[in-house]
């Protein structure tokens, strides 16, 4: 358990550290698609992604703190090893992203698997701001990231068109983070996580794309209500 303990700082560091030292990414570049879209609609304003500074430090006081006093917890190894096969996948995500979109979209669906397996796992209860609420905001980021991708993926390759592609896309990330907060109700920072990043989307399309912009308001009315309804049940409940 130490030695996971050790490893999940080490990687949760280099996840931390890789933006500084890959090239700056702010999304694919339009000339790797046969189809170019200067814009894609399911893309977030650029505001939205600060969250990240929030959830690499949130990460590695997670790692931290596990090591400093949960390095021999069950509750918490049980997490240890699908977030560190996340992070590690995070680590070389910036530098893969600039160059292969479909690979970097494999990639980010791949963060997304492990880190909601390590986000389902996490104990209701136990250490929850520690160990649940930093995979709470790291899975609900990632599954509109992963959404996001796919969405640019596809548009660009003429699958669906722009406005399509996002109007699906929103469809999906709330289905499935509407099931994934219903089955987690205990922990609404990943439906305030998605919320965040569909308000993104508003903003994005507000004056450039009125259909998307609604969906994504409604979506994120309709995330915000789920959220609000599966916590204070299960409050109620306990």
């Amino acid at each position: 358990m130490t030695l996971r303990a050790i490893l999940l700082i080490l990687t949760t560091l280099a996840f931390a550290v890789a933006p500084f030292i890959t090239p700056p990414f702010t999304g694919y570049a339009p000339g790797d698609f046969p189809v170019q879209i200067a814009r894609p609609a399911i893309q977030p304003a650029g505001y939205a992604f600060a969250i990240w500074s929030v959830i690499y430090l949130w990460l590695i006081a997670h790692a931290a703190y596990g090591y400093w006093k949960r390095a021999h917890s069950m509750d918490w190894d049980a997490v240890r090893l699908p977030l560190i096969a996340s992070l590690a996948m995070g680590t070389i995500w910036l530098a893969i992203a600039g160059a292969y979109p479909l690979l970097a979209t494999l990639g980010i669906l791949f963060m997304l698997a492990t880190a909601m397996v390590a986000f389902l796992q996490a104990d209701e209860f136990y250490d929850r701001w520690m160990l649940s609420a930093p995979l709470a905001i790291y899975a609900g980021w990632l599954s509109a990231a992963s959404a996001v991708s796919v969405g640019v993926v596809l548009a660009g390759y003429g699958v669906l068109s722009n406005t399509e592609s996002a109007l699906v896309m929103i469809a999906v990330v709330f289905g499935v983070a509407g099931l994934v907060q219903w089955l987690r109700p205990y922990m609404p920072i990943y439906g305030a996580t998605v919320v965040w990043a569909l308000i993104g989307v508003i903003a994005a399309n507000a004056e450039t794309n009125f259909v998307v912009a609604t969906t994504a308001a409604a979506a994120a009315a309709a995330m915000a209500a789920v959220t609000f309804y599966a916590w204070h049940k299960r409050r109620i409940a306990l």
